[in-house]
């Protein structure tokens, strides 16, 4: 029995990472990507011939060592993380059920919804029923830095189209792999505006994937108190994006957190468990 849930998991993680299509060519429509100078043209050239249910794409190719480590943007996978950034979700996640943790899990920032699909699909497969997943995202993308944050400015995550997934196609996501059910609740908004009113008294596991340093800083201020003890927090943009690290630093330090980081081991991701 345990295999075959192991099985499933690690089918899934494969799937949700596209990892059978890498070293396939790939194509992504240029009217999802954030083009600059001359490029703009083909952005025109992409207008014309939609009505004809023709598109201008590009070529995109990935490696298995890129897709491992999570350090490409897929074009057809419904997760950027990387597979060592899914074995850690789910390590987190077995970890909080087999000790009884009390608590919710949650992403905040989703993408395409593959983490909170994993985290979705290990409560099934551990026949887990007493736990909700929740999906928060703005489903627009990313803020543009606000003047109160210097450590944002200059932040140009927001005009990255590519970041902006409806939560339509979310919840299509996990629909299509039997995943969309009571258990899952989606925060649709800003997190300043989501997150202090969100229907949540205790979570087991909180993975934040806000990029920026208002995005982390918010989550942790309004998610990190319910975090119960034996959580988990984890980190996704620490060793990417230098304003997710001084949100981090800056929150531990004000709230006298001394738990170890973890390490994930792609160079991006860190975890730590709260003891106290």
């Amino acid at each position: 029995m345990i295999e075959t849930r192991d099985n499933y998991l690690e089918l899934l993680k494969n799937v949700l990472l596209d990892m059978h299509r890498i070293g396939k060519n790939e194509y992504v429509p240029v009217s999802q990507v954030t083009l600059f100078g001359k490029q703009k043209i083909w952005g025109m050239l992409d207008k014309l011939i939609k009505p004809r249910r023709m598109a201008i794409c590009r070529e995109v190719k990935s490696s298995r060592e890129q897709r491992w480590n999570g350090l490409d943007w897929p074009a057809n996978a419904d997760s950027m993380i990387g597979m060592k950034r899914m074995n850690n979700i789910e390590y987190c996640v077995k970890e909080v059920i087999r000790n009884q943790v009390p608590g919710d899990l949650i992403e905040t920032g989703v993408w395409r919804g593959g983490a909170t699909i994993l985290m979705r699909a290990i409560l099934h497969a551990m026949n887990d029923t007493t736990r909700t997943v929740f999906v928060a995202d703005s489903f627009e993308g990313l803020p543009k830095p606000a003047d109160k944050y210097a450590a944002d400015q200059g932040d140009i995550h927001f005009i990255y189209k590519e970041l902006a997934i409806p939560m339509d196609e979310v919840m299509h996501n996990f629909d299509k792999y039997g995943l969309l059910d009571n258990q899952v609740k989606f925060l649709k908004g800003w997190f300043k505006d989501t997150l202090p009113h969100a229907p949540i008294e205790q979570l087991a596991v909180a993975r934040l994937d806000g990029d920026m340093y208002e995005s982390t800083i918010d989550a942790l201020t309004y998610l990190y108190p319910k975090l119960s003890v034996g959580g988990f927090i984890i980190i996704d943009d620490w060793g990417a994006v230098e304003g997710c690290r001084k949100a981090v630093v800056d929150y531990r330090k004000a709230n006298g957190i001394t738990d170890k980081i973890q390490e994930i081991g792609d160079g991006i991701g860190v975890y730590w468990k709260r003891e106290q």
